[in-house]
């Protein structure tokens, strides 16, 4: 066993998306099928250790501490970048793409309790695998797991809970690309359509050179340092309470407010293109971290009952994504990247949504309304309509009554 310390691990993520970016440059199925560099890159990592495990005894872990601020400090940028004029722009583009999340969220849970009761098992097993920790990630698969086991008696709850959030990470990062390049073959794109792009803001062409200087570099600095702060003391302030929010929700919030707050007063400017730089290397470290520490043999250790449940949920994501979401959102260029964020939080997390949409906004050209919905419903809305469905669904004889 070796263990990399902090200073170890940040190399070693760097490396990775070095990495990333050589392979993405040079092998043409991922630059073809827009698969995201810290993806690409983190995955052969994983697969590669391994191969290392099974083959040679050998074991490599990460000190991963540096992954939670890393997650944080992206949502505080999600927030800084978040423009009230322009959440009022989107909105009702918003509340569509939010139906059409609640709409998978039921569908996830319903493909996920009929295939665990046609394989013999528990149907809250197939609840577990589906909008719970697909859609919720690990977060919300660790904190409904410790429910299923003290109030329904469902046993490995919580090791279903955590193989099933790192499946969908890695699906979640891997099926966004080719669900573009299937979509992309049916609209214009403004890359290739003949008519100029717009300038692209944000998050949406991650390499794109931009202006910065050591003064505006530490005044952003601060303002997510702030962000992280006093989102984490509002996530304290809130726990235990009927409004109880993930904490990356609260410093998203109060990115949000910080920015806003601060531009009508008067007081400061946010610099959006220093943010999104910063946004950027959070994302890409914290997604390295994420996909280069994944423990892939506990993926290989699930039961093929469970593994078929998982693969139909993929499969399910990607039809949802191509025949759904792209049709409601109106077909175009921005339904594309919409999709394809989609199939990122759909089975992964937020991050994973936006690393999808870059690997194509980067290629094809920006898409402003899917960088200012995605973030938004990902991360604001997407646990508060979970934990809605999930309830009701917990509220059927059906389930708690086989137990």
């Amino acid at each position: 066993m070796v263990q990399l310390d902090f200073y170890g691990t940040l190399v070693a993520a760097s490396l990775v998306l070095l990495l990333g970016r050589g392979l993405s440059r040079r092998v043409g199925f991922l630059r073809t099928y827009n698969i995201p560099e810290p993806v690409a890159g983190g995955l052969v990592v994983a697969v590669s250790l391994l191969a290392l495990r099974v083959f040679a005894d050998f074991n490599l872990s990460f000190d991963t501490s540096l992954q939670t601020p890393l997650m944080l400090a992206f949502f505080a940028t999600i927030g800084l970048n978040a423009d009230v004029a322009s959440l009022k722009k989107g909105g009702r583009m918003l509340s569509i793409f939010l139906l059409v999340v609640l709409g998978l969220l039921v569908v996830q849970n319903a493909l996920g309790v009929s295939l665990a009761m046609m394989l013999g098992l528990d149907p809250l097993m197939g609840l577990l695998a589906g909008s719970i920790t697909l859609s919720g990630g690990h977060g919300t698969g660790a904190a409904w797991s410790s429910v299923f086991t003290e109030q329904y008696g469902v046993a490995s709850a919580s090791e279903l809970a955590m193989a099933s959030a790192t499946f969908g990470l890695v699906l979640g990062g891997v099926l966004g690309g080719p669900v573009a390049k299937y979509l992309l073959k049916r609209v214009d794109t403004p890359g290739v359509s003949g008519e100029l792009p717009s300038t692209p803001k944000g998050f949406e062409q991650p390499n794109r050179r931009r202006m910065i200087t050591p003064g505006t570099f530490i005044e952003t600095l601060a303002l997510i340092a702030i962000s992280l702060l006093a989102g984490n003391s509002l996530s304290e302030w809130l726990k235990g309470t009927a409004f109880e929010l993930p904490t990356f929700v609260c410093v998203l919030f109060v990115g949000v407010v910080l920015r806003n707050g601060l531009a009508a007063l008067g007081a400061h400017k946010v610099f959006e293109h220093e943010v999104s730089v910063l946004g950027n290397v959070s994302l890409s470290l914290f997604l390295a971290i994420a996909l280069m520490s994944l423990k892939l043999w506990d993926l290989a250790a699930l039961a093929l009952p469970i593994f078929i449940l998982l693969t139909a949920q993929a499969v399910l994501m990607a039809m949802f994504a191509m025949f759904i979401t792209f049709r409601v959102m109106g077909r175009n260029y921005d339904a594309v990247v919409l999709a394809t964020g989609h199939c990122g939080f759909g089975l992964g997390a937020t991050p994973t949504a936006i690393a999808n949409m870059q690997a194509v906004t980067q290629r094809f050209g920006p898409s402003h309304i899917a960088f200012l919905v995605v973030p938004m419903v990902g991360a604001f809305f997407i646990d508060i309509a979970n934990a809605i469905v999930i309830k009701l669904y917990l509220a059927l004889p059906l389930l708690t009554g086989a137990v």
